[in-house]
């Protein structure tokens, strides 16, 4: 297979800049918009803003490989991280070390690129993984590194990197390269720019045995914040794992190529997007607090447990609304208790009805 790395001219990657120029310009006008919205929240709503970013993206980061890690546990462990009170709720290995690497990654982003830095994030991340050789550095086994499907007997080769011998050589090149293009450095290039030619100049190395998408895409969100001068706190993987399908597509079509102008423009699209989807998570968090301080005290705890659980399902909510049916399966109450309690809460302007009879449904009142 003809792969990326193994053209000649490698790792010169060809696009046009022109294509970029708008959306470079789109994305540092939505960075001011996403710093000011958070900039003025309270101290404490800034606070919980961060770990419920940091935690949708420490999950879907995961998702993307297909880990299912638990919510509550993840944010448990951002907090202790932050130094912020905590429960006492038992936390997986694998949950505890992708949350210290997201606060790594939020807490470093300034500092220049360097092994130690991808090892350190490799071995949180890797955190009670028994079954790879090689935890905290780059892969060495012999044997291809290659991205497969399909049965046994009819794989099919989706990508193959480098072979390990050439990973510290490659490797040394490219942090050469990412610390060179930063603002202020030798060679500095435009946010977007950037950050796309990073994720898939890193993805085409392949330089560890597991762990690589994770990486990669942490490595996106420290380009990103050393470009706009903070952490980006941008939802890259929630959006990623929304078009999961899209996003492995773009990168096998331009592991083959180093003319990435579409990969460039498509990664950018998906920083944009991001974005919008933070802007919305932040305004939802900050009217989920002015809710329950209108609120306050003056539901039973029947009703909170079901405005905690509508809360909990964030933007999308209920699938179609709250309906009778679902307060009953969440409060294990009975069918006229549900009811009462209902009523009572769009009285209080607490909740929203739609639709009649069966089909009524009830929404958050924002």
């Amino acid at each position: 297979m003809n792969w990326s790395w193994t053209h000649q001219g490698w790792p010169d990657f060809k696009y046009d800049a022109a294509r970029l120029a708008p959306l470079e310009r789109q994305f540092l006008l939505s960075s001011g918009e996403v710093i000011g919205a958070i900039r003025h929240a309270s101290d404490d709503d800034r606070s919980q803003i961060r770990i419920e970013l940091l935690s949708e993206e420490a999950i879907k980061t995961s998702a993307i490989e297909g880990e299912v890690l638990d919510r509550l546990s993840v944010q448990s462990s951002l907090r202790r991280q932050f130094g912020l009170e905590a429960d006492t709720r038992p936390v997986r290995p694998q949950e505890r070390g992708v949350a210290e690497m997201m606060v790594d990654v939020y807490a470093n982003w300034s500092t220049r690129l360097d092994d130690k830095t991808l090892f350190r994030w490799h071995g949180m991340l890797m955190a009670g993984n028994r079954h790879l050789a090689t935890i905290g550095a780059y892969r060495t086994h012999e044997d291809a590194m290659q991205i497969v499907s399909g049965r046994y007997d009819k794989t099919v080769i989706h990508f193959e990197a480098p072979p390990s011998i050439r990973v510290p050589t490659e490797m040394a090149a490219y942090i050469e390269w990412f610390n060179r293009s930063a603002p202020g450095a030798e060679t500095p290039l435009p946010a977007l720019t950037r950050a796309g030619i990073g994720h898939l100049y890193f993805e085409s190395i392949h330089p560890f045995e597991d762990g690589n998408g994770r990486l990669g895409r942490a490595l996106a969100e420290k380009s990103l914040a050393q470009n706009i001068g903070q952490p980006s706190l941008i939802a890259l993987a929630f959006t990623i794992e929304r078009y999961r399908k899209a996003y492995y597509d773009q990168l096998e079509q331009h592991q083959r190529t180093l003319d990435i102008t579409e990969w460039l423009v498509y990664f950018a699209e998906t920083i944009l997007e991001a974005q919008q989807t933070t802007l919305k998570r932040v305004a939802f968090h900050l009217a989920k607090a002015q809710y329950f301080d209108r609120f306050r005290d003056q539901f039973n705890e029947r009703q909170e447990e079901v405005i905690a659980r509508m809360f909990r399902e964030g933007l999308a909510g209920f699938r179609g609304g709250l309906s009778a049916e679902n307060y009953i399966s969440i409060t294990n109450t009975s069918r006229a208790t549900a009811t009462r309690d209902l009523q009572d809460l769009v009285e209080k302007g607490a909740l929203t009805r739609a639709g009649e009879r069966r089909h009524t449904r009830y929404s958050l009142n924002l």
